[in-house]
């Protein structure tokens, strides 16, 4: 199917819509300039020192540095806070945001990203769900209890090493504190925040159970397929819609509409054919 006519089948859904679910896996960031970890060689380019010392991100992102090392451990981690505080998230996310006021359309948003750029571009915390975590939570590495933070701390990183200048701590025991994301082989992960925020969503799709939907999906891969894999399962719900913008693999079966292209030109072209 070619772009415009994909692109005015997309904007009649939306007009049609009561609903609409928002899913973004890391491609939604590339366009707010936020790096793509996609390979070793994405990792490497936006961090080639651990090129150097022959660390990949499933190495980097790893629970075991907060105990063994952990100003290495919070390295990687303040680096990736410090520059998650400092994105201005693209136009894409404004465009979402006008299109669920337009159309007066029930919206939430399910993200497999931890740097909060929905929240910063005003979605509303309680219609937003993390499946991994946040970057901007903290909680204990051991974990000594269930509590959940916000990450108030300031984490200045020697980038020559990639050392943390400063550790977090636990408030409650003093220990290491670590973020509240879902790590590679992760079995202290407090996964209750997350867990509160699914709950939510289910309630909504509950709520919303017999509306019209659409689900624009964006930078979501297959290499870890959890977002991808929730949009076709609710894609497969009766008068349910599908959106899928990725520039590597659109693919998806009809009746849902794929384009083959970044987050932000995807949601520009939408919003050209409803104008």
């Amino acid at each position: 199917m070619e772009q415009p006519e994909t692109c005015r089948q997309a904007a009649e859904a939306l007009s049609q819509a009561r609903m609409l679910i928002i899913t973004a896996g890391a491609g939604m960031g590339v366009d707010s300039g936020l790096p793509d970890f996609r390979g070793d060689q994405g990792f490497w380019q936006a961090y080639p020192m651990y090129q150097h010392l022959g660390i990949n991100f499933i190495d980097a992102a790893n629970p075991q540095h907060f105990e063994r090392d952990p100003a290495f451990g919070w390295g990687f981690y303040g680096h990736r806070t410090n520059l998650y505080r400092a994105t201005v998230p693209h136009t894409g996310f404004a465009l979402l945001r006008q299109w669920a006021r337009r159309f007066d359309l029930a919206t939430f948003v399910v993200t497999s990203n931890v740097d909060g750029q929905f929240q910063k571009a005003g979605f509303a915390e309680d219609q937003i769900v993390e499946v991994h975590g946040s970057i901007h939570h903290l909680q204990c590495q051991r974990p000594c209890s269930h509590s959940i933070w916000p990450n108030g701390e300031t984490i200045p990183i020697d980038e020559q090493s990639m050392r943390a200048e400063h550790i977090p701590r636990c408030p409650r025991c003093g220990d290491i504190a670590r973020p509240n994301i879902l790590m590679f082989g992760d079995y202290s992960w407090v996964s209750d925040r997350s867990h509160a925020q699914e709950q939510r969503f289910q309630n909504f799709l509950a709520k919303h159970d017999s509306a019209p939907a659409v689900i624009v999906e964006m930078g979501a891969g297959s290499a870890i397929p959890t977002i991808r894999s929730l949009s076709e399962r609710l894609g497969r719900r009766p008068g349910v819609r599908v959106v899928r913008i990725n520039p590597r693999e659109p693919q998806i079966a009809p009746p849902h509409l794929s384009l083959a292209c970044g987050a932000l030109a995807g949601l520009e072209a939408i919003d050209a054919a409803l104008a």
